[in-house]
């Protein structure tokens, strides 16, 4: 093969990988209903760290509202994306959070961080990250 035709078939099986992760549309709605039935529990309902596990956890839960205010108002979307797929495990739960981590698992699609880089996680994550984004106060 000529060196066009490496070159060819390198971009083929580039795009041919890049396919399954599109980026998809945020649903802040879908988001809101996943965080009640797997975030709440410990990050309360109004996502402020007061859930009803939180007395009994070694480490507080973060206030999920303040994200921004604590990241020079930027919200930290690839920092939260990988605390929850378990890119970066939260210690204190013993295994990634969220503990019942295999539901954000697969769905895989892209989404873009405040860099402009894309970040590869799931679909769910990605309505998580949309109605963590939007309650964030200033």
């Amino acid at each position: 093969m000529t060196f066009t035709r490496h070159l060819h078939a390198a971009i083929a099986l580039l795009l041919a990988m890049a396919a399954p992760c599109t980026a998809t549309a945020q649903s802040a709605e879908t988001g809101a209903t996943l965080f009640v039935q797997y975030c709440a529990t410990c990050h309360g309902r109004e996502a402020t760290g007061q859930g009803p596990m939180a007395a009994v956890l070694l480490v507080q839960p973060t206030d999920l509202t303040r994200l921004s205010a604590g990241n020079g108002g930027i919200f930290p979307a690839e920092r939260v994306v990988k605390r929850i797929d378990g890119r970066d495990p939260l210690v204190s739960h013993g295994s990634p959070m969220p503990v019942y981590g295999a539901f954000f698992e697969g769905q895989d699609a892209s989404m873009k961080a405040p860099s402009g880089q894309p970040i590869l996680t799931s679909q769910p994550i990605i309505d998580l990250i949309a109605y963590l984004e939007s309650l964030q106060s200033q």
